[in-house]
C-alpha cells in the first residue's frame, strides 16, 4: 500500500524525536530503506492500485515519488556521516524532521483531491523549517522567517486558486469529487474565467515553494543556511514537490481547452526566472547561493518546457530527473567543503583538486552535469526543449531561453573555476574528505549518466503517459 511511503516516515520520524542519537540515525537509515523498497515494489506492481477519494497513483506522481526515495536514501547515509563530523546539539530534531520532511513529501507525491495536495504542500513547510534554523544563527532565523513567511503567504494564495476552481464547478453546475481524477473528466464543463483565476492563484502560491521569479526571494537564504543533507533535500525534492501542484493544474486548463492560457503563464514565468537567475548568478560570493539560483533557473528551465509542450514537455520531465540527481550530488559535495574549508566563500576556498581531490572531481563534474555538457541527461533535456520550441514555432521565446543558458554557464564557470582549479598555497584543511561523504553525490551523478545511456522501458512510458495528459509527446 503505497499510503506506507508517508505513514512509515510519519511514525519514524516522531519516534527520533525522543531517542538517542545513535539510534535516530540507524532508524534514519532503515526508514530510507523501508521506503525505497515500497516505491520499488510499486514499479513492479506489488503494492496493488491506490483509488481512494484523497490519494491516487499518478504517473507524474510516481515519477516525482521515486526521485525523492532514491535521493532520501543517499543523503540518509551521508546525513549519517555529515553528523558525525559537525556538532550538533539539536541532532535528533534534526533528524525527525528529516523524517517528517519525507512524510509531507511524499504525500505530495500521492495526493489526488484538490485540498489534501494542499494541506500536503503547507506539511512540507512546517516540516522542513526546523531543518533551516538548526544552527540557530542569526542568519539561519532570518532565512527561517523568511522561508516560513513567503511560503506561507504563496501558499494562502494557493488555497484562494483552489476555491476559485471549486467556485467554478459551482458556477457551472458540476457536482463531482474535488479531486483532480474527477476533475478532470468534467473540465470542459467548468467556469473558464473562475477557472483562468485560480490557475493564476495556484501556480503564483505553488509558484512560490517552486522558486520561480519573482516569488523566489526565500530560496537562496534557505538553500545557503540549511545544513547541506536538507540542502539536497529542499533543492532536489521540494522543487518537484511544488511543481506537481502547478502542473496537475496545468493538466486541468488543458482538459478544459485553455491549455495556451496556461502554456503562456508558465512560459512567461519560467522565462522571468531565468533571467533573474542569470543576473544574481554572476557575482555571488557564497557558493550554496550560487547553487540555489542554479534552482531558480533550472526550476524555470523545467516550467518553460512544459509551456511549450509537445516535444519540450518530454525534454522538461527528464530535465525534472537528471536536475533533481545532480543539483542534490552538488549540495552533498558543497556539505564536503565546507567541512573542509570552514566557510561558504567562494574566494576562501581554491585548490579543490590539491587539497579535497574526490570531491573536487565531484564537484566539477557536478558543474559540468548542471551546465548542460554531454555525456550528462541536462544535455538531453535542455536540447529536447530547444527542438520542441522550435517545432512548435517559439522562436523569441526560445532565443531568450539560450541567452540566459550561456549566460548563467558564463557566470557560474568562472566561479567553479575558481574554486576547484585555482592554485592557493594558505589552505588548512579541516575536515579530511572520506569515502562514506563522497560516494553518495558520486552515485547521484553516475545515476544521471546511467539514465543517459539506459532509460527503462517503464520509466520512458511513465514519463510518456504523464505527458499525454497535456499533449506531450516523443514524436513532436
Amino acid at each position: 500500500m503505497l499510503q506506507l511511503t508517508f505513514i512509515l516516515p510519519l511514525i519514524a520520524g516522531v519516534a527520533v524525536f525522543f531517542l538517542p542519537v545513535n539510534r535516530g540515525r540507524l532508524i534514519l537509515l532503515a526508514t530510507a530503506a523501508l521506503h525505497a523498497i515500497i516505491t520499488a515494489l510499486e514499479w513492479f506492481k506489488v503494492t496493488g492500485p491506490l483509488q481512494t477519494s484523497y490519494f491516487s497513483n499518478t504517473p507524474e506522481g510516481m515519477l516525482v515519488m521515486t526521485i525523492l526515495s532514491f535521493l532520501f536514501l543517499f543523503i540518509s547515509i551521508y546525513t549519517v556521516f555529515y553528523m558525525k563530523e559537525v556538532e550538533m546539539s539539536k541532532e535528533p530534531m534534526f533528524n525527525a524532521s528529516m523524517l517528517l520532511f519525507l512524510a509531507a513529501m511524499s504525500m505530495v507525491a500521492i495526493a489526488d483531491h484538490i485540498i489534501m495536495l494542499w494541506v500536503a504542500v503547507e506539511a512540507t513547510t512546517l516540516m522542513s523549517a526546523p531543518l533551516i534554523f538548526v544552527h540557530r544563527s542569526k542568519e539561519a532565523l532570518e532565512a527561517t522567517w523568511k522561508y516560513v513567511l513567503i511560503c506561507s503567504v504563496g501558499i494562502a494564495l494557493a488555497l484562494l486558486g483552489c476555491f476559485f476552481i471549486i467556485f467554478s464547478m459551482e458556477m457551472s453546475k458540476v457536482h463531482v469529487p474535488i479531486s483532480f481524477s474527477s476533475l478532470n473528466t468534467v473540465a470542459a464543463q467548468l467556469n473558464p474565467i473562475w477557472l483562468k483565476a485560480g490557475f493564476i492563484f495556484i501556480l503564483i502560491g505553488y509558484g512560490t515553494k517552486m522558486g520561480l521569479a519573482p516569488m523566489h526571494t526565500w530560496l537562496p537564504d534557505a538553500h545557503s543556511e540549511a545544513p547541506s543533507p536538507a540542502s539536497a533535500l529542499l533543492s532536489g525534492a521540494l522543487l518537484n514537490c511544488a511543481f506537481l501542484g502547478v502542473y496537475r493544474c496545468h493538466q486541468l486548463m488543458y482538459k478544459a481547452g485553455l491549455g495556451d492560457y496556461s502554456s503562456n503563464v508558465l512560459i512567461a514565468f519560467g522565462l522571468a526566472s531565468m533571467l533573474v537567475a542569470a543576473v544574481f548568478i554572476l557575482n555571488q560570493t557564497d557558493y550554496k547561493r550560487m547553487l540555489a539560483y542554479s534552482s531558480v533557473e533550472n526550476m524555470g528551465i523545467i516550467a518553460v518546457g512544459i509551456g511549450f509542450g509537445g516535444l519540450a514537455a518530454f525534454g522538461a520531465m527528464l530535465h525534472m530527473i537528471h536536475h533533481s540527481l545532480v543539483k542534490s550530488s552538488l549540495f552533498l559535495s558543497s556539505g564536503n567543503i565546507l567541512l573542509g574549508y570552514g566557510t561558504k566563500m567562494i574566494d576562501k576556498t581554491g585548490g579543490m583538486l590539491r587539497y579535497l581531490p574526490k570531491t573536487g572531481l565531484s564537484f566539477f563534474a557536478g558543474f559540468a552535469g548542471i551546465s548542460g555538457f554531454p555525456p550528462f541527461g541536462l544535455f538531453i533535456s535542455e536540447f529536447l526543449i530547444i527542438i520542441g520550441a522550435i517545432k512548435a514555432g517559439r522562436y523569441v521565446a526560445i532565443s531568450i531561453f539560450i541567452f540566459c543558458l550561456i549566460l548563467i554557464f558564463a557566470g557560474a564557470s568562472r566561479l567553479v573555476m575558481q574554486m576547484v582549479l585555482k592554485e592557493r598555497d594558505d589552505v588548512d584543511i579541516q575536515i579530511p574528505e572520506s569515502w562514506m561523504r563522497v560516494f553518495p553525490p558520486l552515485i547521484l551523478l553516475l545515476t544521471s549518466l546511467a539514465l543517459v545511456i539506459w532509460l527503462p522501458d517503464s520509466l520512458y512510458q511513465t514519463i510518456q503517459n504523464a505527458i499525454s495528459s497535456i499533449g506531450g509527446t516523443v514524436n513532436g
